[in-house]
């Protein structure tokens, strides 16, 4: 028995090698489940791109970004912050896929912690991931 959620557990599962399970832990007990919908396991686990979850369309994306005013000004900050702004038509739902996507596309890597905020501007409000 191994534990974990990675592309190789997946598909030893398609395979019919393995199964997969995912536990519920309780303050006395914890329920086992059987997932049995490997195909939305692996849009939920980014192994399989989800459009509908994602709000990204599986090409490569037509990236236009600009340093934020309001960002960190510390210059022995290893981090900057940006704005982004997808020029395909694609939105942003999940910060993680997002971060892959440009990993894949551009090498960037993109920090995947904070919260959600919007700002307003002559071109419209935005909402999004801080």
């Amino acid at each position: 028995m191994t534990h974990g959620n990675d592309r190789a557990s997946y598909e030893r599962a398609m395979a019919g090698t393995s199964r997969l399970f995912a536990v519920w832990p309780g303050e006395w007990s914890s329920h086992l489940f059987v997932i049995d919908d490997l195909n939305e396991y692996a849009k939920a686990h980014g192994i399989k791109h989800d459009e509908e979850r994602t709000g990204l369309k599986d090409h490569v994306h037509d990236v236009r970004w600009e340093k934020d005013s309001y960002g960190n000004d510390n210059p022995r900050s290893p981090y900057i912050s940006i704005r982004v702004s997808l020029e395909c038509g694609c939105s942003i739902h999940d910060l993680s896929a997002f971060a892959a996507q440009m990993k894949d596309q551009q090498g960037w890597v993109v920090a995947t912690s904070g919260g959600w905020g919007s700002s307003s501007g002559p071109e419209g409000t935005a909402t999004g991931q801080a």
